[in-house]
C-alpha cells in the first residue's frame, strides 16, 4: 500500500494521541500549554490532509476510512481526560462528553449502514454538524489550557462552549436521523449479517 501525504498526516494525528495523554499527566507547569499545542497541531493536520487530498488528488480508500477515525480517537481521548479533571458540575460535564462521544459512534454506524444500502448522500455533513465541530474543538482547546488568562476564565468559557457543542450535537444527530429515517424504516433495506452480534 502506497502512503500518500494526506494519509501520513492522518497517521501523525493518531500518533499524537498518546503524546496528548503523556503531556496531560506530566507534572510540570507547562503541561496544559503543551496539551493545547498538541491538540491544535492535530486539528491543523486534519485541515491540511483534506486540503492536500483535494488539491493534488491524493485520495485513497484507506485515507477516507482513517481520517474520521483519527478525529474521533483524538476528540474522545481528550474528553475522557477532561472529565476526570472536572471539579464543578462533574456529572453534567460527563453527560455532555458522553453525548458528544455517543453521537460520533451513532452517526459513524449510521453512515456505514447508509453506504451499504447506497444512501450515503442522505447523511452527508450538514452545516449544523460543522458548527458543532467548531464549538467542540474550541471548547476542548480552552479546557485543556484550563488556567485563567488574567481576568478571563478560560475553563468556564470552555465549559459553556462544550455544553453548547453538546446541544448542537443533539440537534445535528436528530437532523441526520430524520434524513435517514425513510431508509431505516424501509424493510427492504436489510443488510445481511447486520444483526450477527458483537464483532
Amino acid at each position: 500500500m502506497h502512503l500518500t501525504v494526506p494519509t501520513m498526516l492522518t497517521l501523525l494525528r493518531i500518533a499524537l494521541v498518546p503524546v496528548l495523554v503523556l503531556f496531560f499527566y506530566l507534572p510540570v507547569s507547562w503541561s496544559d500549554l503543551a496539551c493545547v499545542v498538541v491538540f491544535v497541531l492535530a486539528a491543523v493536520t486534519d485541515i491540511a490532509d483534506g486540503y492536500i487530498a483535494r488539491k493534488t488528488g491524493q485520495t485513497s480508500s484507506f485515507g477516507a476510512f482513517l481520517d474520521p477515525v483519527a478525529d474521533k480517537i483524538m476528540v474522545s481521548t481528550a474528553l475522557v481526560l477532561l472529565v476526570q479533571r472536572q471539579e464543578t458540575y462533574q456529572a453534567v460535564f460527563a453527560i455532555a462528553a458522553a453525548i458528544i462521544v455517543g453521537r460520533e459512534i451513532t452517526i459513524s454506524a449510521l453512515r456505514e449502514w447508509m453506504s451499504e444500502i447506497g444512501e450515503r448522500a442522505l447523511v452527508s455533513v450538514s452545516w449544523v454538524g460543522k458548527l458543532k465541530t467548531i464549538f467542540q474543538m474550541t471548547a476542548i482547546g480552552f479546557l485543556l489550557y484550563h488556567d485563567n488568562m488574567g481576568w478571563i476564565p478560560i475553563a468556564r468559557i470552555g465549559e459553556v462552549l462544550l455544553y453548547t457543542a453538546a446541544a448542537l450535537t443533539l440537534w445535528s444527530m436528530w437532523t441526520y436521523l430524520k434524513s435517514a429515517w425513510p431508509a431505516i424504516s424501509d424493510s427492504r433495506h436489510h443488510v445481511p449479517n447486520a444483526d450477527a452480534g458483537p464483532e
